[in-house]
């Protein structure tokens, strides 16, 4: 985009901001610091969260972190940047994540199926056990 047409957004959205902020403006009273301090700091971390923070907690997780260039401190900060919606679904899909291992073996039984099966077509014989059709 040109430099015009930029200018010409943000005054946009500036004005629209200013503005319905002025129409849902109300009267508002001081604060102290410790309730804006109170304010600032992060709500109770939502159960999703705290399983994200224990899986950063496990020795295999830091290594392969390690390995890759990246900190726990730095997944720390990063899993306390989620919206509790994001924490969840990060969660649920940590979680839906099939283990290793089965998948391993459902890989391997589908090829010795499909290693069967041409052996009994006659198209391949790698199983001595299996009798061609031809």
């Amino acid at each position: 985009m040109n430099s015009p047409v930029r200018r010409a957004i943000a005054s946009l959205v500036t004005a629209s901001l200013v503005f319905s902020g002025m129409a849902q403006a109300a009267p508002t009273a001081l604060i102290s610091t410790e309730q804006a301090a109170a304010a600032q700091q992060p709500a109770e971390r939502s159960e999703a969260h705290a399983r994200l923070h224990a899986a950063l907690d496990r020795a295999d997780l830091a290594a392969m972190l390690q390995a890759r260039g990246v900190s726990t401190d730095e997944m720390r900060a990063r899993v306390d940047a989620l919206t509790d919606a994001e924490a969840q679904q990060l969660a649920q899909q940590i979680d839906q994540a099939p283990v290793g291992a089965s998948d391993v073996v459902g890989i391997l039984f589908t090829i010795f199926i499909i290693l069967l099966v041409t052996d009994i077509l006659g198209l391949t014989k790698v199983f001595p056990f299996t009798r061609s059709v031809r």
